[in-house]
């Protein structure tokens, strides 16, 4: 009886304190999770009531379902744009990540002074917002007084306006790889930081150049790095807004309501008031860059190493 009732004491002090370790669990981490809950969980999830209905002129809003699904899979004003973006992904992506990866490379090879300094200098365009970065690249690219127009009469050409509908593309495929390579540049470096330098030295000792240290170890060695940025690029390229909305002013009519999927959305929800099918191409375009993502991480996940 004794032996019992002193079991059952470690039982109950074993409980009291595995209820206290919860609540002090929970409350580290309520205050995340009324955030999340309040600015996305609920957000999104009103959204999507949102994108269900159909406010009509005479009957209100009324419940249609999926409709305004089944009619955002057929608008050509979106599909055009996820098809934009797509071969805007396929080719800007591969730049940034040459760019990145060699910024990377040359700054890791370096250990002077001049590669922190290099770092910071590359890195400070993504600390730059957004806004302000495409409205600096906006004046640099005006033919009337930008510094390229200006430069151009030096030699008696005339510079080509990166905004024109020919050349509206590169222009903006400029800005993005300007803003970002510097934080993807950062991501491979930290990873490369964690290579062991005696995987160099036993190189070096095989007869290596720095060439091939870098193509033959460096790269494969850091590949899960490389996979991870690849599909950051790909979710927030799928999700191009800022630059082309701020840029749409003054770009001639190269960028219309409808040049990308997140504009056309913007512009249906504030200038048309279709607030419920602007909802549905929201979920709709959500639905695409899951489905790419999910993708690229499939074909990807044995090169990476991602499934082990």
């Amino acid at each position: 009886m004794v032996v019992s009732t002193a079991e059952s004491t470690r039982h109950r002090r074993s409980l009291s304190i595995s209820a206290r370790t919860n609540i002090f669990g929970w409350s580290f981490v309520a205050p995340f999770a009324l955030v999340f809950i309040a600015f996305l969980a609920a957000p999104l999830a009103y959204a999507f009531w949102l994108s269900l209905n159909t406010r009509t002129l005479t009957k209100g809003v009324v419940f249609t379902g999926l409709d305004n699904y089944a009619r955002a899979f057929t608008d050509e004003a979106f599909l055009s744009g996820v098809l934009w973006v797509v071969g805007f992904s396929a080719v800007l992506i591969p730049v940034q990540m040459l760019v990145s990866l060699a910024a990377a490379l040359v700054i890791d090879a370096l250990a002077t002074k001049l590669a922190s300094f290099s770092r910071l200098m590359i890195f400070i365009p993504y600390a730059i917002p957004v806004v302000i970065g495409a409205l600096m690249w906006g004046f640099l690219y005006s033919p009337r007084f930008g510094p390229i127009a200006e430069i151009a009469a030096i030699f008696n050409i005339d510079a080509p306006y990166l905004l024109d509908p020919q050349w509206v593309f590169f222009g903006l495929m400029n800005i993005v790889t300007w803003q970002w390579a510097g934080y993807y540049m950062i991501i491979i470096y930290a990873a490369l930081r964690g290579i062991d330098p005696a995987v160099y030295e036993a190189a070096k000792i095989d007869g290596a150049n720095a060439w091939q240290i870098a193509l033959r170890i460096k790269v494969p060695m850091i590949s899960s790095a490389m996979v991870l940025i690849l599909v950051f690029a790909l979710i927030g390229t799928l999700q191009f807004f800022t630059e082309p909305q701020v840029l749409r002013a003054i770009a001639q009519g190269s960028i219309d309501a409808s040049f990308t999927p997140n504009m056309y959305a913007f512009s249906l929800a504030f200038s048309y008031d279709q607030i419920n099918y602007a909802s549905a191409i929201s979920f709709a375009l959500g639905l695409f860059v899951v489905i790419g993502s999910y993708l690229f991480m499939f074909f990807t996940r044995k090169k990476s190493g991602l499934n082990s």
